[in-house]
């Protein structure tokens, strides 16, 4: 299949925000999901609006230290969803470094929340990273060598040229768990898209979604959605108590709903393994 960033028209972004010509792009992300991203086990990067490039985005950790419950309900999350695919050695990162520029990746797309939870073309652990109502397509990890001090900015913007020069130079390929070649043709007419997608899971993944989805969450309503990831990463520890689950699994359901956005909507459905 041909690899293209050009899925159609509504996903390929309109323009650089603002920003000139995006010659060396770079995004400023918060921790933990910068480095999870570097590290090859984040292969989604999630945004309520579409990619504006295709090719190489370096990646700029922010500068707020992550809290750590914030961590654990992320790593719970990709736990499980690697789980779902038979990988249960994850290695995370040993350290989430703030206000650093870390490395970089290639965007070759971006689908919509929709196209990505429906394509079987891609393991069940990736269409579970779909979570918002854009999902860009990242591969090929790179890490920085020395991670460079920098100040970071919203959206896309470009790196000033001196450190490019000196980053370019200090990169070096890293390997995931489980690296995805995307099968770039449309997702929207690829015959291995079904109109529901039904994805087999526990009730401690039920518990790693809500919590992984309120650790998104976290920055426009924080006093709450600290509450619920703190609360959901509890429930993974504790999902044999059917009780608990039940009221985690009301959680993942409720917040399954910021998926749906315009066209049909996509039928996920979680199956509690008793």
């Amino acid at each position: 299949m041909r690899r293209t960033g050009e899925m159609n028209g509504r996903n390929r972004g309109d323009g650089n925000h603002g920003r000139g010509v995006l010659r060396n792009p770079c995004i400023t992300m918060h921790q933990p999901w910068a480095s999870l991203l570097l590290q090859g086990i984040k292969r989604i990067e999630g945004r309520s609006w579409p990619a504006p490039i295709t090719g190489r985005l370096w990646i700029h950790a922010a500068g707020k230290h992550p809290e750590p419950e914030t961590i654990k309900a992320m790593e719970n999350f990709y736990s499980e969803i690697y789980s779902l695919n038979g990988i249960t050695d994850l290695k995370f990162p040993e350290h989430y470094p703030v206000s650093r520029l870390l490395g970089c990746v290639d965007i070759v797309g971006c689908v919509t929340c929709e196209e990505l939870v429906c394509w079987e073309d891609v393991p069940e652990s990736v269409r579970l990273e779909g979570q918002t109502k854009f999902c860009w397509l990242c591969e090929n990890p790179k890490k920085l060598v020395v991670p460079f001090e920098m100040r970071g900015y919203q959206r896309v913007y470009n790196l000033e040229n001196k450190v490019f020069e000196a980053a370019v130079r200090g990169l070096y390929p890293v390997q995931g768990p489980l690296p995805v070649k995307f099968p770039l043709s449309n997702p929207q007419n690829s015959s291995a898209v079904s109109k529901s997608s039904r994805i087999e899971g526990s009730s401690s993944l039920t518990a790693a979604i809500a919590g992984a989805r309120a650790a998104a969450m976290q920055f426009s309503n924080k006093d709450h959605n600290r509450n619920i990831v703190a609360s959901s990463a509890n429930l993974f520890q504790k999902n044999d108590k059917t009780e608990e689950c039940r009221e985690t699994d009301d959680v993942g359901k409720n917040m399954m709903e910021n998926c749906s956005s315009h066209g049909e909507e996509v039928d996920i459905k979680l199956s509690n393994r008793q």
